[in-house]
């Protein structure tokens, strides 16, 4: 373990200019005199590791010291070359980039680790869009990927309702979302960060001090996006529909509507009613009477709506209807 702990010290000083003793504490989760025992054991055994006391002191390595890839296990080399996703990265015009990445990567691994990229290729494949939809690459995704990449300020124009509306934006980041993609960014006249759809961009362009942003150290892509969706999700519950369901409906009730909801909904609820058969009722969020109709439809005989009354009507219709076509 402890050489894999070394191994970790070097790349993560090739990777800064310099760290604290505490820094590398932290990131390798061990004491700082640990890490002042494997600082010496690398000086040693050859590695450059320069100490640096006083306040703004650290480690550092001398001369842009570099260690190579060969130290890669089976796992990571694998792992390495399943990180990559082949069709986004060919719509964000990065396929040739990524292309000569793994070249490189592969001239620099041991013989014994050359079928690493075609091992981790035949076992796993991410297929990011939804079933049964079409998803279509937005126009404009390569030059909003460059912006990103390149820590570059933009001028975009989007669809908002029926007008069009241009911002200032520096672009944090990229997400795709069932095949849909995002711009994470941040509104420099708001000093606020928003989420942009891509395909309703009708045009992006360079802003007119083309100069690059710095981006806030605090922004935490996965977190931000993490917080957003959950936001969204919870936004447009605006309504509440009173059921009962069965064991089996409870079982199939989060892949019809909210998930989130549901759970809440069942930690809420009281004991199963009294009718022994394990039915419960419970009080759930959905975005619209007419949503809810067309979501706890499918559950069938396994679920009973209480309140509304306007949407009780409705499955009352529907039972009449089913009645009618299978007779009773």
């Amino acid at each position: 373990m402890r050489a894999a702990r070394l191994i970790k010290m070097v790349l993560l000083l090739q990777s800064r200019p310099s760290m604290t003793a505490a820094e590398l504490a932290r990131e390798l989760e061990v004491s700082e005199r640990t890490v002042t025992r494997d600082a010496q054991a690398l000086s040693e055994a050859g590695v450059p590791v320069y100490a640096e006391r006083g306040r703004a002191g650290g480690y550092r390595l001398v001369g842009g010291y570099r260690t190579r890839l060969t130290g890669l296990a089976r796992g990571e080399a694998e792992a390495l070359f399943l990180s990559g996703v082949p069709g986004a990265l060919r719509e964000m015009g990065l396929e040739d980039a990524a292309s000569a990445a793994r070249l490189k990567v592969s001239a620099a691994l041991l013989p014994s680790l050359s079928d690493a990229s075609r091992a981790a290729a035949q076992r796993f494949h991410l297929d990011a869009p939804s079933w049964f939809t079409d998803p279509k690459t937005p126009e404009l995704l390569p030059a909003v990927a460059d912006a990103v990449w390149d820590d570059r300020r933009v001028v975009a124009r989007y669809r908002r309702g029926d007008s069009d509306v241009e911002r200032e934006l520096e672009p944090y980041g990229l997400v795709l979302k069932a095949g849909v993609w995002y711009l994470c960014a941040r509104v420099a006249d708001h000093d606020s960060f928003r989420v942009y759809r891509i395909d309703r961009f009708t045009a992006v362009d360079p802003a007119p001090s083309d100069e690059r942003f710095t981006r806030r150290e605090d922004f935490d892509l996965p977190a931000f996006w993490e917080d957003r969706a959950e936001q969204f999700a919870r936004s447009i519950l605006r309504a509440e529909v009173v059921v009962r369901v069965s064991p089996e409906g409870a079982r199939r009730l989060p892949y019809a509507v909210d998930p989130t909801a549901v759970r809440e909904a069942l930690e809420l609820s009281a004991a199963p009613d009294d009718d022994g058969d394990g039915w419960v009722t419970l009080t759930l969020p959905v975005e619209s009477e007419e949503v809810a109709h067309g979501q706890l439809a499918g559950l069938g005989p396994e679920v009973e709506v209480l309140a509304p009354p306007s949407l009780r009507a409705r499955f009352v219709r529907d039972a009449a209807r089913l009645g009618a076509l299978y007779g009773t």
